[in-house]
């Protein structure tokens, strides 16, 4: 847990850095790490990207209703476009709920039309953010 803390704060930390930080020999950091990878727990390191700097200034929340049958094929298909960042097959009045990341309205407005065009897809629903309060890809491990 504690490399995996420090490589959430900067995943560009050496072995040496990490054995360091922990004082235990760099081999046991190296061996540790790639256990955590080829478990799967870590899936991958990439950078935390500020999206509005990039022209991603409109973040969307959008509840998809489904006929049963087809929500996996559905899914699938979200999870394919550019724009989806988070795919969630949910409970409740929804079936999928999706965050999004858009240039502009014109840009959800074919996102969401994309949508409601998919085989097996009843009906949306799109809240705009409005405000983003915090926005954390990385869960806190230390507490």
């Amino acid at each position: 847990m504690k490399i995996l803390s420090l490589l959430q704060k900067n995943a560009r930390l050496s072995y040496r850095e990490i054995a360091k930080e922990l004082g235990v020999a760099v081999g046991t950091v190296y061996n540790r790490i790639k256990r955590l990878e080829e478990s799967g727990i870590i899936k991958g390191y990439a950078p935390i990207i500020d999206y509005e700097k990039l022209g991603f200034g409109l973040t969307a929340l959008i509840g998809v209703k489904a006929r049963g049958k087809k929500i996996i094929e559905i899914e699938r298909k979200i999870a394919e476009s550019g724009r989806a960042m988070m795919v969630y097959d949910i409970t409740g009045e929804f079936d999928i709920f999706v965050i999004a990341k858009f240039k502009d309205r014109a840009d959800m407005n074919r996102f969401v039309k994309w949508l409601l065009s998919l085989d097996g897809v009843e009906k949306t629903n799109t809240s705009v953010v409005m405000q983003v309060v915090k926005e954390e890809p990385r869960l806190s491990l230390e507490d």
